[in-house]
């Protein structure tokens, strides 16, 4: 497979994957961090971290909307659920295998 094809390919996958967790708003992100390791806000700071490696400005906010389709402030009134303990709990013990740019290292 060509460069060309594999990079269009993975923009396709990533489109896939944004379009997913877009649908699934029921998906809270600590419960995505906690299972995976990564969540939406993972993804915006990825996306950021390249458009700012290519010299394309882009703000938090900017980086947020791209990934959950709306301003965040918007998405957490409609879909954020406060954590549990035990989500809390969860999320401190699985803290060492979270994506390096998460933030939450």
């Amino acid at each position: 497979m060509d460069e060309k094809t594999r990079i269009q390919l993975e923009a396709a996958a990533f489109r896939g994957l944004i379009k997913h967790l877009r649908k699934r708003s029921d998906a809270q992100n600590i419960d995505i961090m906690n299972v995976a390791g990564f969540c939406r806000n993972c993804l915006s700071k990825w996306y950021k971290a390249e458009a700012e490696i290519r010299g394309i400005e882009m703000t938090d906010t900017d980086a947020r909307e791209a990934i959950y389709g709306m301003p965040f402030a918007e998405w957490k009134d409609k879909y954020q659920e406060n954590a549990s303990e035990e989500q809390l709990q969860e999320f401190e013990k699985t803290r060492p295998l979270h994506a390096e740019i998460s933030g939450h290292n």
